[in-house]
Formats: C-alpha cells, sequence, structure tokens
C-alpha cells in the first residue's frame, strides 16, 4: 500500500485534517464529487470543516491500489457515516445514518498527493438517508 495514501486515510479516520493536509501537495487539485474543483490546501481545509459539521464517517473494507512507478494510486472503501447537520440542497440532517460503497484517485509527486478525486453514488446516499 502507498505509504502516503495510507497516512492519508488514517488522518481521515482519525479525525486529523492537519494530519490529511500534511499527506497533500500546496497545490493540490481536489475534484469532489459532483462538485466543481478545489485547488490548493486552504480549499482543502475548507472542504474538510464543512464536511466535519455535517457528517461523522468512518472508511473501512479499505483496499488501495498502486500503479506501477509510485505516480498514481488507487483505493475503494465503504463510508460508514451518519448525516449530522443539513447540508445545502440535500434531503434535512436528522441524524441518518448510512453505508455507501466509494473510490478515491490519486495523483502523486514527491511524496506528496498532488490530486485527490472522490466517487460515490450520490443517489444511494440521498435514498438511505431520506428512508
Amino acid at each position: 500500500m502507498n505509504d502516503t495514501v495510507s497516512r492519508y486515510f488514517a488522518a481521515f479516520n482519525a479525525g486529523d485534517v492537519a494530519g490529511m493536509l500534511d499527506c497533500l501537495s500546496d497545490d493540490v487539485a481536489h475534484h469532489v464529487n459532483e462538485g466543481k474543483i478545489r485547488t490548493g490546501k486552504e480549499k482543502f481545509s475548507e472542504f474538510c470543516a464543512h464536511m466535519e459539521r455535517c457528517y461523522k464517517e468512518e472508511l473501512t473494507d479499505m483496499v488501495v491500489f498502486d500503479a506501477e512507478g509510485g505516480s498514481r494510486a488507487s483505493a475503494e472503501y465503504i463510508v460508514n457515516g451518519t448525516y449530522l447537520a443539513t447540508d445545502e440542497g440535500l434531503p434535512e440532517a436528522k441524524g441518518q445514518t448510512y453505508r455507501l460503497p466509494a473510490g478515491s484517485f490519486f495523483d502523486l509527486a514527491d511524496g506528496k498527493i498532488t490530486r485527490v478525486t472522490t466517487y460515490y453514488n450520490l443517489a444511494d446516499w440521498v435514498r438511505q438517508v431520506s428512508a
């Protein structure tokens, strides 16, 4: 497993935003599921603050794949979450729990993540929190 990606996900599960930021390049490109690309650590940090307010998540069943040469990696996992506060444009939060398959793709250079792209099925998430 790629050490940088491993540290990134360990920091995610620990709620350690500083640890996640330490794994990123200064100009990281963060491709958010069904959202705009955010560039730079400041934008990534703002996104994390928003996520911490609205969601409590833990990633399990992690499988990480490394590309030969170490310049790319990907991961698939299960997001186990609780919807804490209503996110704009989404169903009302009432402490609903959800379990959602997801995947992330990474570009890496000089031991840092230069791109993070995350995908999950938003319709599945909406169905789960609306049930």
